[in-house]
């Protein structure tokens, strides 16, 4: 117990050096994108780097309690044109696996199999699950899907800035702040929303049920508000310190052996996404920064909360990725069982 919160104090003091230094540069969502960097680099140095259970998951309701408070009866009315982007998110999310397999096997030396799952456009979860089922190369497809991971959350912000969305002082929440008590009240009724979520099976009990929990809150008209800020940036902070705990024992060489093969899948991925999301936007008249941050396969729990910040409609980014996570259950092992027995070329 005493090593595992030294390694999450140690990981949080590493995260919090990373903010200070990208606020100094004026990064945008520095709380966000500079810890990320910093733990990444200090779990490749060889730093044993973690973000114990409990934090996390705290993490997770404060986020979805925040996203949730943006839910307002306008949003009902939007929802009903977003079956659109779900039809073409499951498109997309076939199109850009078969694309990232293709540039791996051909380009990487990948066996198409690994192929499959190092270029699958996010459940890295869900992917890792199945390469370990399979015995497939781990290590390989884990750092592949890490650098993905990493650079969406660095080049969104930055995409979004090159788009005009001015970020400067977005991350926090504007309103009067829910008092103690509606927020552990809130708090109580998100964990028995993730529970119930968690039986079904839904990515991100957690942050979808404080969401749910959040949004019909807002729209009962009982007390609305807004997270107080003390709860909201320290939640960033460990938000960017989680995502860079994914390269924990990883080595410089193989970073760098497979540091190319993440930048290949991620340009192709943002390609897609991007074409994809361009005839969304024009389809449903949404701004196409919104809805690329809708497409863009990174990180659910990371999405959403770049969704805060930009002032998307709360509850699209979850939607949309909720459903690209969704297709992905399904077509990865459909995939993975319709490639078996095929041989295996660049080995």
């Amino acid at each position: 117990m005493k090593h595992a919160l030294g390694r999450t104090g140690a990981t949080l003091a590493v995260a919090g050096v990373g903010a200070v230094l990208a606020w100094s540069i004026s990064a945008p969502v520095h709380m966000l994108t500079g810890p990320a960097v910093a733990v990444s680099l200090a779990g490749v140095a060889g730093l044993r780097v973690d973000i114990a259970p409990r934090l996390r998951d705290s993490c997770f309701v404060v986020l979805g309690l925040t996203v949730g408070a943006g839910f307002s009866a306008d949003a009902l009315e939007t929802m009903m044109r977003w079956p659109l982007a779900f039809v073409v998110m499951a498109v997309l999310t076939w199109g850009v696996m078969v694309a990232c397999r293709s540039v791996l096997v051909r380009g990487f030396g990948f066996a198409r199999d690994s192929a499959l799952l190092a270029g699958a456009p996010g459940h890295l979860s869900f992917v890792i699950a199945m390469a370990e089922g399979n015995g497939r190369d781990v290590v390989r497809i884990s750092v592949t899907q890490s650098v993905r991971l990493l650079l969406l959350t660095l080049v969104v912000p930055f995409v979004a800035v090159a788009m005009g969305i001015d970020l400067a002082g977005a991350v926090l929440p504007q309103g009067q702040a829910w008092s103690i008590w509606v927020l552990a009240c809130l708090a109580l009724l998100a964990v028995v929303a993730a529970r119930g979520l968690g039986h079904l099976r839904t990515p991100a009990p957690l942050l979808i049920g404080a969401m749910l929990v959040a949004g019909l809150w807002q729209l009962s008209g009982v007390q609305a508000g807004v997270m107080p800020d003390w709860l909201v940036m320290p939640s960033y902070l460990v938000l960017g310190a989680l995502i860079g705990t994914r390269f924990a024992g990883v080595t410089a060489a193989e970073l760098l052996r497979n540091l190319g093969a993440g930048l290949a899948i991620t340009g192709v991925a943002v390609v897609f996404s991007g074409a994809a999301a361009l005839g969304v936007a024009w389809a449903l008249e949404m701004p196409q920064a919104h809805v690329l941050l809708a497409f863009a396969p990174g990180g659910l729990e990371t999405m959403i909360a770049m969704g805060m910040v930009m002032g998307v409609l709360p509850g699209f980014v979850a939607a949309c990725h909720i459903t690209r996570l969704m297709v992905l259950s399904v077509l990865l092992p459909l995939m993975a069982r319709s490639g078996a027995g095929q041989h295996r070329p660049l080995t």
